[in-house]
């Protein structure tokens, strides 16, 4: 009987995906749900027939757009906390290259996700072939090398034997919680053709187990000692809590010894919002009460973040000259962070064990997060009814924007709407085991402060790399890993017109998703920066020649692809909508009208950019030393 299997290069790479299993907590289950596509000259032939006959073993996506189906593997994975992915292909050339915006995302938020992109040919015999870019330093330079910096593990196939090294160490790279990210396996197109004696062993199930990383007793004692004499300790709960699972002991040890609980954006929908020690989003699109309290933490336990500017304020969050940091990760490089004591390994063992050994308790700690929530929602329900007919409220916002200019939006939209009114809304309208996907925009700071998930793993956040264009598709691969749930997808005018093509997949395929589309007509985050440091509003809004609010009817595009759209300018149509598109079986978009300058400002934060320290504009000079003021007070590394 052989012990081998003669195979294409396509062919052995579809058998393999088929084949691999994980194993978390004993729970043993496929990793490889599927491969989305979209085929070319440069993988159709090769990848392509292959997959055409693994139809039964694997979910084959047809996508609309390289990056949008990237993005569609990253959102699933994520959404499966990394335990299950997609594979994508596409040709070479452009469409690799459309990979590369993805691959950083998926790298920034540490999401597994396999490219398998086309490569030109091995042989070299047809260079330059369609779609081959030409180096004259190299002729082995081709467009996948752009990958190489996006991508947690990279390889080029110029042999079919070389496809059992390369996909064993990519999905080593894949499954292990310290390195997870993109895999990029280039695949030179006649190769994927070519055919070998594969071992039949190569094809058995393999099972990648993910063992929960034991911390070391030094860092347990360490991170003990500090805790147990803080006055004000703080948990900032990251996205690896949530992958961790580690939401049960993280609220055990809240509780029982009243520490304060504080969320990124990758952690939020770990612990439950109405959860008594839980005070929200931190730093800068965090609230009111997280940001007061912050400020007095003597001891930060970091779990399973990478503490990026956001979090931090660009490092003037926290009281750096007197607290002490805890970082608990997987990854050494984050855990060393801030020149925190490193308790390198998972979320959850590492805090099982740091509870064996905690003693303190401070009443005064538990009233104070009382007495700082119950004025956060004070805040809340204010911004849920904002009035722009008021006189104080539209004053200020005609401080930002010209009188002239903000009647125009009111007149020419057709709305009086702000944008918290509607977010707040849709958060009590909506079911609590819903999934909300968004990434860029002024929404991630309205969603961390005003959103509250009170049921885990409901909020899905890309705000790793704020990839515009994302949402859309991303609400896709998070359909798709709960299929149960309703999904919704918030998303800007802005980051709609970037990339919204996967509305057509998620129509094609009967996969529902909501996308609820926030449109002012603009980028209204940037242009809330631009002006908010002195600048004069300019290429931020999207406005005609002659100076009208462009005006996109977008429930006519969504109805064009086959969704049931609604167009909406006030909230009592809001509310008929949502309850309507409940019992769709279609894909929806909901095209709220909200005027410019409604969203929500930064509560006791800064966010360091790069302002001009010279200008002919005093508005900008001034922004300019109110920000050098602010830095001598950041930490420096």
């Amino acid at each position: 009987m052989s012990n081998t299997i003669q195979l294409t290069t396509g062919e052995a790479i579809a058998k393999f995906l088929a084949n691999q299993y994980i194993s978390v907590d004993g729970h043993e289950s496929r990793f490889v749900e599927g491969v989305i596509n979209i085929f070319g000259h440069g993988n159709v032939l090769g990848l392509g027939e292959a997959l055409y006959q693994y139809q039964d073993k694997l979910n084959i996506i047809q996508g609309k757009n390289e990056q949008g189906m990237a993005h569609i593997a990253t959102a699933f994975s994520k959404q499966k906390l990394r335990r299950k992915i997609y594979a994508v292909t596409t040709s070479v050339g452009p469409g690799s290259a459309n990979l590369v915006t993805a691959a950083g995302t998926a790298l920034a938020n540490h999401i597994p996700v396999l490219f398998l992109p086309g490569d030109t040919f091995a042989t070299r015999q047809p260079d330059p072939v369609l779609q081959q870019i030409e180096q004259p330093y190299s002729i082995g330079v081709t467009t996948n090398d752009a990958l190489k910096p996006v991508s947690r593990y990279f390889d080029r196939i110029t042999r079919p034997e070389q496809i059992m090294s390369a996909l064993l160490r990519a999905f080593e790279v894949m499954t292990n919680p310290a390195t997870a990210g993109p895999a990029t396996i280039a695949l030179s197109q006649d190769v994927q053709g070519e055919s070998y004696a594969f071992p039949v062993s190569f094809f058995k199930k393999r099972i990648h187990y993910i063992d929960r990383l034991k911390p070391s007793k030094r860092s347990v004692e360490t991170a003990i000692e500090l805790i147990n004499r803080a006055e004000q300790p703080l948990f900032v709960v990251g996205g690896g809590a949530k992958y961790s699972e580690a939401q049960k002991i993280i609220k055990q040890l809240s509780e029982n010894h009243h520490i304060g609980i504080v969320e990124t954006q990758a952690g939020k929908s770990t612990v439950e919002a109405n959860f008594k020690f839980n005070l929200g989003g931190v730093g800068v699109t965090g609230n009111l009460a997280a940001n007061e309290y912050v400020k007095d933490a003597d001891v930060v336990i970091g779990i399973g973040t990478r503490y990026s500017d956001f979090t931090t304020g660009s490092k003037t969050a926290f009281n750096f000259e007197n607290a002490s940091f805890i970082n608990i990760n997987v990854n050494r490089s984050d855990a060393l962070k801030l020149d925190g004591v490193d308790v390198l390994g998972d979320a959850k063992c590492a805090l099982e064990e740091i509870a064996v050994g905690l003693t303190r308790a401070s009443q005064k700690n538990a009233n104070e997060i009382e007495m700082l929530k119950e004025k956060w929602q004070e805040e809340r329900r204010r911004l849920a009814k904002i009035d722009i007919n008021h006189e104080k409220y539209r004053s200020e916002i005609e401080d930002d924007f010209e009188k002239a200019k903000f009647q125009k939006y009111v007149s020419q939209l057709n709305t009086q709407l702000p944008q918290t009114n509607a977010l707040i809304h849709l958060n009590h309208l909506i079911e609590e085991d819903a999934i909300i996907v968004a990434a860029a925009g002024s929404l991630p700071g309205d969603l961390e402060r005003l959103w509250e998930s009170q049921k885990f793993n409901t909020y899905h956040m890309e705000y790793g790399y704020s990839t515009m264009g994302y949402e859309i598709a991303g609400a896709l691969g998070a359909k798709l890993a709960e299929p149960e749930k309703e999904v919704y997808a918030f998303v800007g005018d802005g980051s709609f017109l970037m990339l919204h093509s996967e509305l057509v997949t998620a129509l094609q395929y009967h996969q529902k998703i909501n996308v609820v589309l926030f449109d002012n007509s603009g980028f209204g985050c940037i242009n809330n920066l631009q002006m908010g440091n002195g600048g004069n509003s300019f290429c931020t809004e999207f406005s005609m020649p002659n100076g009208d609010v462009l005006n996109v009817d977008y429930q006519k595009v969504a109805e064009g692809y086959g969704a049931k759209g609604y167009k909406l300018n006030h909230l009592n149509a809001l509310e008929n909508a949502v309850k309507e598109a409940r019992v769709q079986k279609n894909s929806t978009l909901f095209e709220i009208k909200t005027l410019p300058k409604t969203m929500t400002k930064g509560y006791q934060s800064f966010w360091n950019v790069g302002v001009s320290e010279v200008s002919e504009n005093p508005k900008i000079l001034k922004a300019f030393e109110e920000k050098k003021q602010k830095m001598m007070k950041a930490k420096k590394y």
